[in-house]
């Protein structure tokens, strides 16, 4: 079984972060949608996490783009 090479360097092995503001609030909104906004890590409205540049925080920001803010910060 032949296995595909990575090529290029994701966020994470470069270590970029995104800092992620819920700018939206989950009061009615589908439960999965609160269940993603909550496993980001936020709570309440305007309330900032830093997380890896991921493949998977890219996916779950997707689901709830409308509700929240993405910056990336780049490492210094």
């Amino acid at each position: 079984m032949a296995v595909k090479e990575k090529t290029g360097a994701t966020g994470a092995e470069t270590g970029r972060r995104l800092e992620i503001t819920l700018v939206r609030s989950t009061i009615h909104r589908p439960p999965r949608q609160r269940e993603i906004v909550k496993g980001l890590g936020l709570r309440k409205m305007n309330s900032r996490v830093v997380r890896p540049d991921r493949p998977e925080i890219w996916g779950m920001i997707r689901k709830v783009s409308h509700l929240v803010r993405v910056e990336i910060v780049e490492p210094k």
